[in-house]
């Protein structure tokens, strides 16, 4: 069975395999109910990415769903 990886729910990140920790948003809760990827390479040219606010670089879920 493939688990999914964790995504930040404050900027969507999605963390590496085995991280389960934000590195730029380290008290942010994560989850591996999200939904959707986007990959960003330059956000400054990248209309997907101003429509997101991301402005670094990196792979980014569309929706991250944190349960109570």
């Amino acid at each position: 069975m493939v688990k999914n990886p964790f995504a930040c729910g404050e900027c969507r990140l999605i963390l590496s395999d085995g991280v389960d920790q934000c590195p730029r948003h380290p008290s942010a809760k994560v989850s591996t109910d999200w939904q959707g990827y986007v990959i960003i390479r330059n956000p400054e040219r990248s209309e997907v990415a101003k429509r997101l606010a991301i402005d670094v670089p990196g792979t980014y879920a569309l929706k991250v769903i944190i349960g109570g």
